[in-house]
């Protein structure tokens, strides 16, 4: 093979077939494909606030410290945004050398070949869509506990058709495929809009909390390793546990590192961000600063929070409560006022969280429909709005079906190991494409490659060890499900296999 056709990427080899990266740029040409580049440092900044700081800033930690780490949680929140923080800059070092939407699944499909992409592509719809549903679904239900906070007696469910549905998750689900619809630039907005506002919220309740803080509930910083509740299943841990055959237990070592990979869940989003690559200004500049920049606010602002929850009751304390968070660290030490604050500061988080989802589902989708992985009329934007129009409808259509309708929140795990399984992909691909293509310009690229890029894939192995066993139960089924899909439709219908503009 010349050095020319290595450029032009690798020949069709069944399942290891891989795109070059000028093929994977030429695909922006495509007239009826095109996404509108409107976006700048700042939208993408808002945007991974926006995703990051919703309902998970004011529970998350409460949870973590009550049922594994204790105050160590905050130990927790510094490992798990470390990790992050690694594969963030692997991110920011493919967006500014490949501005194409997709992010993982475009990334993988230039280093380690189709099938992989299309895992990771599978992997990134279920991260997405979930965790859509989830957020949907808990801003009904906290859209209930505000309405019941202030006095006001509104149902949170209907009838329709014999079916009871949450009517709350299916009103914000529509209002924001609305915007989303009709244009990237005025989502992104109406998102800063929202985001500022709950920034400003968290902050005044983290100040707030500060006058109740007593150094005593931070002791022992390590609580002991000691025997999980009564009825906690082995599947209920960690797969580490489980395969080492120990006995389900909280605290200690392993409960901090059980915690980081459930603090993880805090974290997520930042990857979506990437995905919007192909819409922003000057991406080579922009991504990096983007979504670094807003990844190091959000750090600051889960820690703060973290030292005042841990800092206001002991974590016995939260253990004892049934679904500890923030309000339940204010009501504990008498400052019942702050639960209304906060109600509302939830409400405003989870609404902006749900609309950067939306859009990352539609445009992971949206890139691998036109590839051929998926049919590829669902990858048409509207010429009116330049937005992937019927799609953004479709996949809002499904979202408020699966919120409105289901227990989705049960499933909250499976998005944790979506994402790590997407950012260890990623990790990899970093020395992969340094090593292929050496001579690409990289607006940004990741200090110490290879080791720093292969040090964040082995950390969000890690991680994902951490979760508990049913969810990688359920994580198989979900791949073996996508594998069926791939061998029964994308494998034939790739535009790569067909010697489409995708090949070259």
């Amino acid at each position: 093979m010349t050095a020319t056709d290595a450029r032009r990427g690798d020949a069709p080899r069944g399942i290891l077939r891989r795109r070059s990266v000028e093929a994977s740029m030429a695909v922006l040409d495509d007239p009826d494909r095109q996404l509108r580049r409107t976006l700048g440092a700042w939208d993408l900044a808002v945007m991974g606030v926006a995703v990051a700081v919703g309902a998970g800033i004011f529970s998350v930690g409460a949870t973590a410290a009550a049922s594994y780490a204790g105050p160590a949680v905050i130990v927790s929140f510094v490992i798990a945004s470390i990790v992050c923080a690694l594969a963030i800059m692997c991110y920011a070092e493919f967006a500014s050398t490949m501005p194409v939407a997709g992010s993982a699944y475009t990334y993988s499909y230039t280093t380690m070949g189709e099938f992989v992409a299309w895992i990771i592509g599978w992997d990134l719809i279920l991260e997405m869509l979930l965790a859509s549903a989830v957020i949907a679904k808990f801003w009904g239900v906290y859209l209930s506990d505000a309405f019941m906070l202030f006095g006001i007696d509104v149902p949170s469910v209907v009838t329709v058709a014999g079916f009871d549905v949450a009517w709350g998750p299916v009103l914000i689900v529509a209002l924001f495929t609305v915007l989303l619809s009709i244009g990237t630039r005025l989502s992104s907005r109406v998102n800063s809009v929202f985001t500022i506002l709950k920034v400003g919220i968290t902050l005044f309740v983290i100040v707030a909390g500060f006058f109740y803080v007593k150094a005593e509930n931070w002791t022992p910083f390590v609580p002991p390793s000691q025997p999980a509740e009564a009825g906690t299943s082995s599947l209920e841990q960690p797969l580490t546990g489980f395969l080492l055959g120990m006995d389900p237990s909280m605290y200690g070592v392993m409960g901090i590192l059980s915690g980081a990979a459930l603090v993880f869940f805090a974290f997520i989003g930042f990857d979506v961000v990437a995905t919007t690559a192909e819409e922003t200004k000057d991406p080579q500049r922009a991504v990096p600063r983007g979504i670094l920049g807003g990844l190091a606010l959000v750090t600051v602002l889960y820690i703060l929070v973290t030292v005042v929850v841990t800092g206001m009751v002991s974590y016995t304390e939260l253990a004892a409560t049934d679904a500890p968070s923030l309000t339940t660290a204010f009501v504990l030490v008498g400052a019942d006022w702050a639960g209304r604050v906060i109600s509302v500061g939830i409400l405003v988080g989870l609404t902006s969280v749900l609309m950067v989802l939306l859009l990352g589902l539609t445009r992971v989708i949206f890139a691998m429909s036109r590839d051929g992985l998926l049919p590829r009329g669902m990858s048409r934007t509207s010429p009116r709005f330049g937005t992937p129009l019927w799609l953004q409808i479709g996949a809002g259509v499904v979202v408020a079906l699966i919120a409105g309708l289901s227990e989705v929140e049960l499933l909250e795990e499976m998005i944790n190991i979506g994402t790590l399984s997407a950012f260890v992909l990623v990790s990899f691909g970093i020395p992969l494409l340094r090593r292929s293509r050496p001579d690409l310009p990289r607006g940004f690229r990741v200090p110490f490659s290879p080791v720093l890029p292969i040090i964040s894939g082995l950390a969000c192995i890690w991680l994902m060890l951490n979760l508990t066993t049913l969810t990688w139960v359920r994580f198989l089924v979900w791949l073996a499900v996508g594998t069926v899909v791939y061998f029964g439709y994308s494998y034939r219908h790739s535009l790569l296999a067909r010697g489409g503009p995708a090949a070259y």
